[in-house]
């Protein structure tokens, strides 16, 4: 595998590597290889059975990224996978040649924030059969866009069928993760690598003030609203989004 033409997608919670189907398709046709890594607790792998922590999920993939003997890929990641992806570059930033952080935010939670994330990974512990419901109810709100909501019934319905896979298991590991998580802000003040910040216009969890947090600090970053999109917008909008991949893949990081 060639590392220039090399690009690991990292999903979103509670989704999994089928949610990069567009752009994977997308980017293999514009010839670039993928590495969609299967996120502990997702798919096929269980749970790390130890205290909650992106950083564990990050060394997950970095090991997995060295057994394929892979260096000097472009990472990308989506939400949660976004976070991944700082703690990846928070560990190893020799070992990536640009960052593409879609949906995401670089600021820890606030405590706020992180009782809410508490308070479900207790709700789907206590009632493991109704966990799809409940993810229904707090999560699907604020994944999706309210253009999405009035006009795509189709992908609501993928990913409410998404939510209903859930472990319940994986849903409180992670959300107690994602609720311990630092600030990753450092961590893009440092980076020297050409980046893309890549968000949709109706995300309410990682809205444009969030984005622009990121861009402030990162040295070669680069903006992409995507309109008519919320939270999952490489799902809601995905050949828009495949297009600003593969333009800022083939300028930024191609001939830099």
């Amino acid at each position: 595998m060639k590392p220039a033409r090399c690009v690991v997608l990292l999903h979103a919670f509670p989704c999994d590597g089928r949610m990069w189907a567009a752009q994977a398709d997308a980017l293999s046709e514009a010839g670039w290889d993928l590495v969609i890594p299967d996120l502990p607790g997702f798919g096929a792998s269980d749970v790390l059975e130890a205290d909650p922590s992106l950083d564990l999920v990050a060394d997950v993939v970095l090991r997995e990224l060295s057994v394929q003997r892979i260096e000097g890929a472009v990472l990308a990641g989506l939400s949660l996978g976004g976070y991944v992806a700082m703690a990846m570059m928070r560990r190893a930033p020799e070992r990536f040649s640009a960052l593409m952080l879609c949906d995401t935010k670089a600021s820890a939670d606030t405590a706020e924030a992180r009782e809410n994330r508490h308070r479900l990974a207790e709700a789907v512990l206590e009632e493991p059969a109704a966990c799809g419901g409940i993810l229904r109810q707090s999560v699907l709100p604020g994944l999706l866009g309210a253009t999405t909501f009035a006009e795509r019934p189709a992908v609501v319905a993928e990913v409410g069928g998404w939510l209903d896979e859930a472990r319940p298991e994986a849903v409180a590991w992670y959300q107690r993760a994602m609720a311990a998580r630092p600030s990753s802000i450092e961590v893009l003040a440092a980076a020297s690598i050409p980046a893309l910040v890549l968000w949709g216009e109706e995300d309410t969890l990682s809205p444009e003030g969030d984005q622009h947090v990121m861009l402030d600090v990162l040295g070669k970053g680069s903006s992409a609203l995507i309109p008519g999109a919320g939270h999952l917008s490489a799902v809601e909008r995905p050949s828009t989004v495949s297009r600003r991949m593969i333009e800022f893949l083939e300028g930024a990081v191609l001939r830099s």
